[in-house]
């Protein structure tokens, strides 16, 4: 794990990350040497099993810090990711202040929350048992989604629940929920977009936001999101070798 990271995302530091979907330890690992503040783990699209988790966490190493997108916000799925040593988990489709405060419920030991107690990987196999119950409540991050209408609709008793590190935006999946998918301009989309983005920064939420590309992130790096995700991983390899292809070809 690295410990700091929940604390400089409270600090509001610009927190730039990538997002992993594929199901490999070495892609992982490159990623998390070249400099990227954090990684996101897509467990929820990507097909990643369990295992394929737990080899990813140990590719990486700490050498960046790895949330866990989980498939939704169950009890179970927030557990297993945070014992295999995830430094957080977010949780997609978090449309209601109710659903967000069971996902900070289950992500937290008591006497803040009611995640179980066992012996895993975060534990250090148990060998770090007591120094990791320390201080799992104070490192874990929690983020969840705002990537439906119902979420935008909700936001501000969402932002009020206690425990939230940052709300993500999901712009494709907000955008499919107000009939315009992938339209990202359309002013629906733009309008609940600025919506999110007040309410968060109105009650000092840090806010992310995920686009396919540095030129797609940046204008919100602009309007203050911190929590940044740019690029896939599979578009990155598949980008690189289309233009390298290209390159050769013109020889």
């Amino acid at each position: 794990m690295q410990p700091e990271f929940r604390a400089r995302l409270q600090r509001g530091e610009t927190l730039l990350g990538t997002m992993v979907t594929l199901a490999s330890p070495s892609a992982a690992e490159i990623l998390s040497g070249i400099g990227f503040d954090w990684l996101f783990v897509d467990g929820e699209h990507g097909p990643l099993e369990i295992g394929d988790l737990l080899g990813i966490l140990q590719a990486v190493g700490g050498r960046a810090a790895c949330l866990v997108r989980v498939p939704e916000g169950n009890e179970v799925a927030i557990k297993q990711v945070l014992d295999l040593g995830a430094d957080g988990v977010i949780v997609p489709q978090c449309n209601t202040a109710e659903q967000a405060a069971d996902v900070v419920r289950f992500a937290r030991y008591a006497p803040l929350g009611v995640r179980g107690v066992g012996l895993a990987r975060a534990h250090g196999y148990g060998l770090k048992f007591q120094e990791y119950m320390d201080t799992a409540n104070d490192c874990v991050s929690v983020v969840i989604q705002a990537e439906h209408v119902r979420a935008v609709e909700n936001i501000e008793s969402i932002v009020k629940v206690p425990g939230i590190d940052a709300v993500l935006l999901g712009p494709y999946d907000l955008s499919a929920s107000l009939g315009q998918t992938g339209n990202l301009d359309h002013p629906d989309v733009v309008a609940a977009i600025d919506r999110v983005t007040s309410v968060c920064q109105e009650a000092g939420i840090p806010l992310g936001y995920f686009g396919v590309s540095a030129a797609a992130v940046k204008p919100f790096i602009g309007r203050g999101c911190t929590l940044i995700v740019a690029g896939v991983d599979t578009l990155l390899l598949g980008g690189a070798a289309r233009r390298m292809l290209a390159d050769l070809k013109q020889t």
